[in-house]
């Protein structure tokens, strides 16, 4: 090969050319479907990734609708409204009232069972629907709810017709069964959220029946074949009605999913548990664009790689054939080159374009996301009760132990006849029952809620009983609370257990307040009775953190919060509960500064 190609015989260079041309046909071949394939993956991936986003979106809205309403039949199991009806009282006045809870809680049903499993109040008393009167003691969340306390069920409404999951809570007295209560939610705004994410989403449950679906005609089919033991009783037991139980038009096809007529084209698939429950969540997003799109930048970009090669080697063989030949073909192969460039660099724009559209949209899905989050921290309802049982339980058991150390130490004293000291351990054992007696019955009276009459009411004894039920918190806290009364015995008009109830909750927050900071001057928490005139005010300092002028303005807002687990609801309780007394209770906060809570009331004759 020393001499020029020109010099070649016109076979030669005819076969010499043919053997280029192959050459670099397979070279683009090989190169071009390993670009698709590395497309293809890229594309699966990235699917996936946005499929996971869409799951943990789905799953977050879910879990948001599940915790805020399964906290109403634990709240409404203690209800007193609620056990008067089970006890023979007015009932069409609790109807009312599950009516209003109903549509705040965007609850699809709210219904009272009694012992034998019939509905004697619901939230639908007014519908053609109402539940009242019908026998449902056949349900399975009825009869688990007896036997265990609680229960959930997903079933097809008997009455209504339409699917929900059914959420029990037994209501009980001295160990005997009163009743039932029941919230049904239906999912109609979760599958709302769900289709604005994209692709399709679905949730089974153990046996792999479909329970929510963003496709109505997919709810109560199967992902796979039931065994026929399993399809009759789950038949029998009416929990999906009619339901033919027929499977998913989905196919497994490799590490994608086979859609059939009519959701036809392949899928990516997340799966991922829903927590607190034994459902599944699974996500669907369609990929077929996407690998086409992925293999033709892919092919796109090693074409735009693979032309300038190809196009300098021809270039230089061109060369040593002729100069003329050369420059022309040097000419083409610019041209063409600038031409794929410009194509490629259109292609680039609109692939920068799809983008910017595509963050913002994670943008927005991700603020719908934080909205979600907000929704959860305000399902913890009115655990106040809960948590200072557990405290004066801790409370209680520093007093047993020492009884039992005072009873040993007593019978070893009356074994050595050592009668003094053994009189000695009798009484201290004394004064620990007296002190476990003064805890349960501080215990007991707060527990005692009701909606009694109007009384002359002794602040210091109110103010007593509330420090008693927090004197663990407190000192857990390294809080000592420091009480500034007048020297005359003040009374004041209102109901005390709901007045201690105001005192607990103000005070607990204060020493909430005090754990998240603040200068922590001395005192750190002060309660002050001041009277004037016909009126009293009791006041709650403390020297926390404080509280914005935005905080300050939305206190006593329901579902309005600081703190990152509260609810909204306790201020707005104690501010009803003064305002049914006749009094106000009022707030004053700067941040830095700590915040006083004051409550004004009308004062009582001796």
């Amino acid at each position: 090969m020393s001499r020029p190609l020109l010099d070649l015989g016109k076979g030669t260079a005819r076969l010499f050319w043919l053997v280029f041309g192959l050459a670099a046909a397979a070279v683009a071949i090989a190169s071009l479907f390993a670009a698709g394939e590395i497309g293809r993956s890229r594309a699966i991936a990235g699917t996936q990734a946005r499929a996971e986003d869409a799951g943990t979106l789905a799953l977050a809205i879910l879990r948001g609708e599940l915790e805020k309403q399964r906290a109403l039949p634990v709240i409404l199991a203690r209800d007193p409204d609620v056990r008067q009806a089970l006890a023979g009282g007015s009932r069409h006045g609790l109807d009312l009232k599950l009516e209003i809870i109903a549509r705040e809680a965007r609850a699809a049903v709210i219904y009272l069972l009694g012992p034998d499993g019939v509905a004697i109040a619901a939230s639908n008393w007014n519908e053609p629907t109402s539940f009242v009167g019908s026998d449902y003691s056949f349900r399975d969340y009825f009869r688990g709810a007896v036997a265990t306390g609680s229960a959930e069920q997903f079933a097809l409404g008997t009455v209504s017709q339409r699917p929900g999951l059914y959420i029990t809570r037994r209501i009980e007295e001295a160990g005997q069964s009163l009743g039932v209560i029941v919230v049904k939610v239906e999912f109609d705004r979760v599958e709302a959220d769900w289709r604005a994410l994209g692709g399709e989403t679905y949730v089974v449950d153990r046996r792999g029946v479909v329970l929510l679906a963003t496709i109505e005609d997919w709810r109560f089919r199967v992902e796979a074949p039931l065994d026929p033991a399993t399809a009759a009783a789950i038949r029998d037991s009416l929990q999906f009605g009619a339901a033919p139980l027929t499977l998913l038009p989905l196919r497994p096809q490799g590490e994608l999913v086979q859609g059939l007529s009519p959701l036809a084209g392949r899928y990516v698939q997340m799966r991922q548990p829903v927590p607190t429950t034994d459902w599944a969540l699974e996500v669907l997003l369609p990929v077929d664009a996407v690998i086409t799109s992925g293999r033709s930048q892919s092919q796109a970009l090693v074409a735009l790689v693979l032309m300038p090669g190809a196009a300098l080697a021809a270039f230089a063989l061109r060369r040593r054939q002729h100069n003329l030949a050369r420059r022309e073909a040097d000419a083409r192969a610019k041209a063409e080159l600038e031409e794929r460039v410009a194509e490629r660099t259109a292609e680039l724009a609109g692939a920068n374009q799809r983008l910017v559209a595509e963050m913002a949209k994670r943008t927005r899905a991700q603020e719908r996301l934080s909205n979600v989050r907000e929704e959860l921290a305000k399902a913890n309802r009115l655990a106040t009760l809960g948590q200072i049982t557990a405290g004066v339980a801790h409370e209680v058991n520093q007093p047993l132990a020492a009884l039992r150390t005072y009873a040993e130490n007593a019978r070893a004293f009356l074994k050595r006849s050592d009668a003094a000291e053994a009189d000695g351990a009798l009484v201290r054992i004394v004064s620990l029952t007296d002190r476990i007696g003064a805890i349960t019955e501080a215990l007991r009276g707060f527990a005692r809620r009701g909606k009694g009459p109007l009384v002359p009411v002794p602040v210091a004894s109110v103010i007593e009983g509330a420090l008693t039920l927090l004197e663990g918190p407190l000192r857990q806290a390294g809080v000592t609370p420091v009480v500034t009364a007048p020297p005359e015995s003040v009374l004041v008009t209102a109901r005390p257990i709901e007045l201690e109830q105001v005192l607990v909750n103000l005070l607990r927050n204060a020493t909430e307040a005090l754990l998240e900071g603040g200068d922590r001057g001395e005192p750190a928490l002060a309660i002050t009775v001041t009277p004037r005139g016909d009126r009293v005010e009791v006041t709650i300092t403390d020297r926390g953190p404080g509280l914005s002028q935005e905080a300050l303005a939305q206190l006593f807002t329901p579902f309005s919060t600081t703190k990152p687990k509260g609810l909204g609801l306790g201020l707005v309780i104690s501010q009803d509960m003064v305002t049914s007394f006749g009094g106000t209770l009022t707030a004053r906060s700067r941040p830095g500064d700590g915040a006083s809570f004051v409550i004004d009331l009308k004062r009582a004759a001796a």
